[in-house]
Order: structure tokens, then C-alpha cells, then sequence
């Protein structure tokens, strides 16, 4: 990754080293707190920009340096590079699913990505989000209502147990990110 980022300009090289400090320092920590500074780094980080803005187009699901390199994302973007980010700070795949959500901001329903983690695969999910700064237990989030969820490992309707298909067959911008991020030294 940090090769990659030396390619895109210092800015990036810069941001990506921050980056793999942060995934360095929590290796060693509880994954919940692997994930308070995973989210906290991209929060300040990346300045949150619809796609529109910044690629020019209405939907674009930027790589980690991608967003790192333009130093701005949307919520899918967010959700992807911490999803990537916990990966590389050992949390597994597994524990981790990109929910598509309907969010429900101020009296506007829109579509929204959040990233979320089990401890198990029974427990409640934490959801990492970019429009608040804490992590909070999906309970705790009536304004957002699940639509599929998604990791490298497959696809679910909502957040459920059961399995809506292959992610890489069925999303493919999820395909294509997959490939960028295995470019980019992610996996």
C-alpha cells in the first residue's frame, strides 16, 4: 500500500503512512479498539464530498488511495477504506459487512453505506458510519434501515444469516474495487 501511495504524490504517500501507523499501533489492541481508531482516522482524515464533486460522476466506489490521493469520499467510499483498513490491522473479513442502508436525515430518506462488525456472528453489529463520529450498536441507529449487507465473503438481504448471492457477481462495482484493492497492496 505504502508503494502504491509513494506513486500518487506525497500528499498521499503522507495520509498512507498515517494510515499504516494506525493499523501498526492497533494490531496490538482489542479489535473494538481497532476500530474507534480506524474510524476516528478516516473521520478527520477525509473530508466527506458526494460523488458527483469529486469524480463527476453520480456513483464511483473509490480504492482507499483513490479517496486518500483526492483526500475527499462519499459513504460508500468511507465504509470501503475502513473495511480494508481493519483487514490489514487483523480484524477478519468475516466480522466485517458493508450494509447499504436507507438513512433517514432530517425528514430526507437517502441511500447510505455504513460498515459493520460482529463479534460473532449472532451478536448485535457496531456500525461504523462517516456522518457520526462515534461507533454505536445497530439499536442505536433507528435512522438507518438495512438493505443488503456485503463483505469479500458473500452477500446477505439486510443483515440477516441468509445468503442473497456472490458479491463479486452481482456488485460489480464491489468487483472492480476488489481488483483495485488487491492492486493497491490491500490483500
Amino acid at each position: 500500500m505504502l508503494t502504491q501511495a509513494q506513486r500518487l504524490g506525497p500528499s498521499v504517500a503522507a495520509r498512507a503512512q498515517l494510515l499504516a501507523q494506525e493499523i501498526m499501533e492497533a494490531q496490538d489492541l482489542e479489535e473494538e479498539s481497532r476500530l474507534k481508531g480506524v474510524n476516528t482516522f478516516f473521520n478527520r482524515a477525509i473530508q466527506f464530498r458526494d460523488d458527483k464533486d469529486v469524480w463527476g460522476q453520480l456513483d464511483y466506489w473509490a480504492s482507499p488511495l483513490e479517496m486518500m490521493n483526492r483526500g475527499q469520499g462519499d459513504c460508500e467510499d468511507f465504509a470501503i477504506a475502513k473495511y480494508f483498513a481493519l483487514m490489514a490491522a487483523g480484524v477478519p473479513s468475516a466480522k466485517l459487512r458493508l450494509v447499504y442502508v436507507r438513512a433517514q436525515i432530517g425528514a430526507v430518506t437517502q441511500a447510505h453505506m455504513v460498515l459493520a462488525y460482529y463479534s460473532d456472528p449472532l451478536a448485535e453489529p457496531l456500525i461504523l458510519d462517516n456522518l457520526l463520529g462515534d461507533i454505536r450498536p445497530a439499536s442505536r441507529r433507528p435512522d438507518l434501515k438495512p438493505v443488503f449487507s456485503f463483505n469479500a465473503e458473500g452477500m446477505w438481504q439486510g443483515v440477516g444469516a441468509s445468503s442473497a448471492g456472490d458479491p463479486s457477481a452481482r456488485l460489480s462495482r464491489w468487483r472492480d474495487m476488489l481488483t483495485k484493492a488487491k492492486a493497491e497492496g490491500w490483500w
